[in-house]
C-alpha cells in the first residue's frame, strides 16, 4: 500500500487567480480531480496539503475521501508543505512508502500513478519520467519515496526546495519511471499555463516503456516537469 501526499498550498500569485487547486479541470476543481486520480492510481489513502485560502478550498472543493490538513507555514515554501504531509503520512502508516504529487499537473493520470506504484522498490525513489520530442527523458512529479528515504528527505526540505537537495545530493538512490510525453508532466506556473486545462483527459491505454531507467544525475528544476522540486 502507498500513501500520497497531495501539495496544494500555494497562493497562485503569479496567476493572479487564487489558489491553483481550484481552476476548474474535467467538471470539478483540479485539486478535487487530482485526488481522485490518486485514488484511482492504488493510493490507500491521500492526505491534502492546504495553505493559502485553506477554507475557501476546503468549502468549495469535494476532499471527502481524503484526509486534509492545513500548512500554517505555507507562506515559508514547498519545504514545509512536504514536511507537513509526508509526517502525517508516515504517523499514519509508518511502513508504507510515500508517494508526493503537485496540485498544478493537470496531466496525471490513473495509469502514471498506477506504473509508479508498481515500480517502486525498497530503498529507492521512482520520479516519474516524461518523454521529450528529442527522445529524452525529463525527471517531474508525482515522486515515489520509500518510508526510510521519506522521512530522510523531508528531514532537509527547505524553502521552495521540498525534497530536491536530497535526491541532488544521492542520484544513484533514484529511478527514473517513463510515464507519458512532456506534456503529461507540466504543471502550471503562468498564464501561458492555463492552456493545459484545456487538454483531454490522458486516454486509458497502456504507457510506454519497460520499467525504471537509470537517473541520469541530479534533479534540477523546481517542481516542474524540469524536476521535482518536492
Amino acid at each position: 500500500m502507498v500513501s500520497a501526499v497531495l501539495l496544494a498550498a500555494g497562493s497562485g500569485t503569479r496567476l493572479g487567480l487564487g489558489p491553483k487547486a481550484l481552476l476548474p479541470f474535467n467538471g470539478a476543481p483540479l485539486i478535487e480531480h487530482l485526488a481522485g486520480v490518486l485514488a484511482g492510481g492504488g493510493c490507500s489513502r491521500v492526505i491534502v496539503v492546504l495553505g493559502a485560502e485553506s477554507r475557501r478550498v476546503r468549502a468549495t472543493a469535494n476532499l471527502s475521501g481524503a484526509h486534509v490538513l492545513t500548512n500554517p507555514d505555507w507562506e515559508t515554501g514547498m519545504g514545509s508543505s512536504f514536511r507537513a504531509g509526508t509526517a502525517e503520512a508516515l504517523r499514519l502508516a509508518p511502513e508504507e512508502p510515500v508517494l508526493v504529487a503537485l496540485s498544478d499537473q493537470p496531466g496525471l493520470s490513473v495509469q502514471t500513478v498506477a506504473r509508479l506504484i508498481s515500480r517502486g522498490a525498497p530503498a529507492r525513489v521512482s520520479c516519474a519520467g516524461y518523454r521529450l520530442e528529442n527522445g529524452g527523458l525529463k525527471r517531474g512529479h508525482p515522486v515515489l519515496f520509500a518510508p526510510q528515504l521519506a522521512r530522510a528527505a523531508a528531514a532537509g526540505a527547505r524553502g521552495d526546495a521540498g525534497a530536491r537537495t536530497f535526491l541532488a545530493a544521492h542520484p544513484g538512490l533514484v529511478d527514473l519511471v517513463e510515464c507519458g510525453s512532456e506534456p503529461d508532466g507540466l504543471d502550471i506556473d503562468t498564464p501561458a499555463d492555463l492552456i493545459l486545462l484545456k487538454r483531454p483527459l490522458p486516454s486509458s491505454g497502456p504507457l510506454p516503456g519497460s520499467g525504471p531507467l537509470p537517473s541520469s544525475g541530479p534533479l534540477p528544476g523546481s517542481g516542474s516537469v524540469n524536476g521535482p522540486g518536492a
